[in-house]
């Protein structure tokens, strides 16, 4: 019902003059206002408008009409959802006094002055809007903006509907599964004494929830459910909800696990781990489930699971882009200590509506123990609920006791009928507690002494809810004994004939296997009247877009390019899509401001001057097979990425990118670096082809505008577990995309992006290098390697820094000046080049970086290796620094030419130290 919106701070005065205007004229007063007076006449048994009311009745109900509101906006304040017995806050409005009212005044208030189809008394009233609203679900929506979903759930909640009650098979079923959860605890407890495993208990109804919310997600049309979550009841998901046997669980336990390949598999523990299986769900059949591989950094999983259930949701043979966001369900667990504390968590909330990464709704579970690690809740956030944060989202928040298995499977279902109705997030804040430490070898009582004796005397959920259902007659006491004998007699039986068996591998569901093994060249090169067509259609775009008019003179342009050749960065990049289009794969990129480009390059989206209309022409290409999508993604680093990850583990089938808007702003993820995009492969046997596009080079603009920190994705590179590459040309990276999109194994490819080459005239390619060649790894000087025999100084370096050699004049013949376009892996072609080279007497790798910083300390001893241990290699570029670059212009200008002075300058020296190195 919609409670009557006027309260006792209006005097009479007021409404008596209010009451004058509603009866000259009801269209001059505020509907509120009018459905009030509507009231007061119906109370007072007189026509509308001809007035006629008691003043101090119509005081009251207004009161009481305040009341109901009051019940349905803060009614969650005297849910009693603390298991250990922690009462209510309770609130000061949902008193009748706060109003005005009495107790009394409620009894004599008929219910038709609080709404059309109210019976009997206010008091009547308002004692079922109690019991829908501070019974054993708390719900709060009254901060959604939108009325008709705040009236979706109060039609939900006062019908009844929202809290359905299971029926008694139901019961029996839900009561099995929680003695599964909690028999599998107990004997991990009995049978590993203090080896962590990170239990459940405390919030054992998370199985149950999971189970209900992929039997309904299944009955609303999901064939796949995606699940992130931390460690925190991870093992009990992996065997109960996945379907992981209790044997391979047992086995990891035992210290044994899959085979591993020494050179790129090195595992995780096993409460990372993940799982991919299937679900028979009654009436439908199976459904996909998958156990996302997550690290100890918490949250950090979260836009992956959403950029992996966007990926899931195209659907194959559709249109380009057709996506069913109901056929994938993700479902996100998280921590009451992580959700408000972990910044990923908003950056992942604020994506659920974009256009570019909405997936239908997220169902957002809190498992709140009440305790993060040793920290109080009183000291881990400024809120008073854990799940405060999602308000700021419009997303519908449930508070629930994880003692209540029903009103927590009760939550579920409406989740899953709030999502199908508005493809909107749902969250449910299910309180616990945590029975153990934060691990089994940790001691509570030394942070939380209070606490942890409430728990240690506290029942566990299973025996809360066995003797709920004996209280009903549902069960007997002899029914819950011999369910929980069954239980534990068949995992004590499974530990035994493990004990007498060798160890066999143990199973890790669905899950590839990765190959270590190197990867099969691929030919990148397209002819060259197919790249002249795709021009074409690239320059094609409907007559009556009318385009910025520097747009509209710069764009065509390309046209004569391709002939003169003058392909510069933005148009390889154009055609290396368009080309990969033509062939059937899809292309996904993102970044913030990646439509136009960071340094207006790309233009891949065309803007109408006059009307705003926009048209990409690489998604509308006559003879493209792939989907091209192309999103400006929010002002965030971390999310964004974890999500395009996420997408491209899911999509191998895809060319999946992510720019950054400067190379120096991806440090902000620096977690997805390290824990996933670098990682992955070696610990879960996780691909990804991912690309990570990085604006890099020394300008002058400063320490946050020159360095995509190249030697952090160095030091990670090994095991060959990601390219990095540093391309200096147009068909470099022309070619390197396009191997990217073919290569199998898939693995992360990390490039080093231009900025001001992407204009330089010197820094363009002809159309022959896109139809003839392929990527190089390692490109020789053109003009020394004439003469080679001149040549006694070698200068290895990436990128920008050759241009300004080359541009700095003619150097001399006894330097050459060799590009090293990829890094990681180190290229072998580098010490076949200086064989061929035969007077070398010094070999010099130069950078903009500083020393500590760039290429340097990863080349150094790969260059040693490649180039002997006779010839002196030495090191040109700025000193080792704290910050990567200069402030001033000034100071960067002078650096700057005095190292470009230092790489050409050369006088042999007949002898020199063999083997120095500076």
């Amino acid at each position: 019902m919609s409670a009557l919106p006027i309260t006792s701070v209006f005097n009479d005065g007021y409404i008596a003059e209010t009451y004058e205007a509603f009866r000259r004229d009801p269209a001059s007063v505020d509907e509120s206002w009018r459905q009030f007076f509507r009231v007061a006449e119906r109370i007072a048994g007189t026509p509308s408008g001809q007035g006629g009311y008691d003043a101090s009745l119509l005081r009251k109900a207004a009161g009481a009409g305040a009341l109901v509101g009051a019940i349905q906006r803060h009614g969650h304040l005297a849910v009693q959802i603390d298991p250990l017995g922690t009462p209510p806050p309770g609130a000061a409005e949902l008193k009748p006094e706060f109003h005005g009212i009495t107790e009394a005044d409620l009894a004599r208030i008929p219910a038709s002055a609080l709404g059309d189809g109210e019976t009997g008394t206010a008091a009547d009233v308002v004692h079922r809007m109690r019991e829908h609203y501070c019974g054993a679900i708390g719900y709060e929506f009254e901060h959604i903006g939108d009325e008709i979903e705040r009236e979706w759930f109060r039609t939900m909640i006062e019908s009844g509907q929202a809290t359905a009650p299971l029926s008694p098979d139901e019961k029996k079923l839900l009561l099995q599964r929680l003695t599964e959860v909690d028999g599998l605890e107990r004997f991990l407890g009995l049978a590993y004494v203090s080896v962590k495993r990170f239990s459940i208990e405390g919030v054992d109804a998370l199985v149950p929830m999971l189970d209900e919310a992929i039997e309904r997600g299944a009955g609303v049309g999901a064939r796949r459910v995606v699940i992130g979550m931390a460690h925190r009841g991870r093992l009990n998901v992996l065997t109960h909800v996945m379907g992981k046997p209790y044997r391979a669980l047992l086995e990891e336990f035992e210290g044994h696990h899959p085979d591993t390949n020494a050179e790129s598999d090195t595992g995780d523990v096993k409460y990372h781990m993940g799982y991919s299986g299937h679900r028979d769900v009654p009436g439908i059949g199976s459904v996909a489930v998958d156990l996302v591989p997550n690290p100890s950094h918490l949250e950090i999983v979260n836009p992956v699971i959403t950029g992996v259930a966007r990926a899931r949701q195209r659907v194959k043979g559709a249109a380009p882009n057709t996506r069913n966001e109901a056929s994938v369900l993700p479902i996100l667990v998280h921590g009451d200590a992580s959700f408000p504390g972990e910044g990923i968590v908003p950056e992942t909330l604020n994506m659920s509506l974009l256009r570019g990464y909405r997936v239908g709704g997220t169902l957002h579970i809190i498992a709140n123990n009440q305790v993060g690690f040793t920290t109080d809740p009183i000291d881990g956030r400024s809120t008073h609920y854990a799940s405060d944060l999602a308000k700021g989202f419009d997303i519908p928040i449930l508070h629930v006791s994880a003692d209540d298995a029903e009103a927590c499977v009760q939550s579920v279902r409406l989740g899953i009928a709030y999502r199908q109705r508005f493809n909107k997030d749902f969250l449910i804040d299910v309180v616990g507690y945590r029975r153990h430490g934060h691990n089994e070898a940790d001691q509570p009582a030394f942070t939380q002494p209070v606490m942890y004796k409430s728990v240690a005397d506290h029942p566990t959920a299973r025996q809360v809810w066995a003797a709920r259902l004996v209280r009903e007659r549902v069960v007997t006491e002899d029914d819950v004994k011999a369910a929980d004998k069954a239980v534990a007699e068949a995992l004590q039986e499974l530990y035994k004939e493990l004990k007498k068996e060798t160890h066999t591998e143990s199973d890790g569901g669905d899950a590839k296997s990765v190959s270590a093994t190197t990867s099969v060249p691929v030919a990148t090169a397209v002819r060259a009247e197919r790249l002249v067509a795709l021009n074409e259609q690239l320059l094609s775009w409907p007559s009556t877009l009318k385009l910025h008019p520097t747009i509209q003179r710069t764009l065509p342009r390309r046209r004569d390019a391709i002939n003169t050749g003058a392909i510069d960065w933005g148009h390889a990049e154009a055609l290396a899509f368009a080309s990969l289009l033509a062939e059937g794969v899809s292309i996904r990129i993102s970044g913030q401001d990646a439509e136009r480009g960071t340094f207006s390059h790309r233009h891949a989206v065309l803007h109408d001057v006059n009307t705003g209309e926009t048209y990409t022409p690489l998604a509308n290409l006559p003879q493209a097979t792939g989907a091209f999508e192309i999103h400006n993604s929010p002002l965030a680093e971390t999310a964004v990425l974890g999500f395009e990850y996420g997408f491209s583990v899911a999509a191998p089938d895809e060319l999946v990118l992510w720019e950054a808007q400067y190379g120096d702003f991806a440090n902000v993820a620096q977690p997805i670096f390290d824990q996933f995009i670098s990682a992955a492969r070696a610990k879960w046997r996780q691909e990804s082809g991912l690309v990570l596009l990085l604006p890099h080079g020394y300008e002058g603009q400063g320490p946050e505008h020159s360095s995509a920190r190249l030697e952090r994705f160095l030091q990670l590179s090994a095991e060959d577990n990601m390219v990095v590459a540093y391309p200096s040309t147009p068909s470099q990276y022309f070619h390197i995309l396009r191997r990217q999109a073919a290569r199998r194994p898939q693995k992360p490819l990390v490039l080093m992006q231009p900025k001001s080459l992407l204009r330089l005239p010197a820094a363009t390619s002809k159309l022959e290098a896109l139809a003839n060649d392929q990527f190089k790894p390692v490109i020789d000087d053109p003009i020394a390697s004439q003469n080679r025999d001149a040549v006694q100084r070698l200068v290895f370096c990436t990128g920008k820094i050759y241009y300004e050699l080359v541009a700095a004049g003619e150097h001399p013949a006894n330097v050459a000046l060799i590009r090293v376009e990829e890094l990681a892996p180190w290229p072998r072609e580098i010490g076949d080049l200086v064989d061929q080279y035969p007077n070398v007497d010094e070999v010099v790798w130069a950078q903009e970086e500083p020393k500590n910083m760039g290429a340097w300390t990863y080349i150094q001893p790969r260059l040693r290796a490649s180039i002997g241990t006779l010839t002196t290699l030495r090191y040109i570029g700025r000193p080792e620094r704290s910050s990567p670059a200069e402030g001033y212009k000034s100071s960067h200008d002078v650096e700057q030419a005095r190292l470009i002075r230092d790489v050409l300058t050369y006088t042999p020296v007949s002898k020199k130290r063999a083997g120095a190195t500076r």
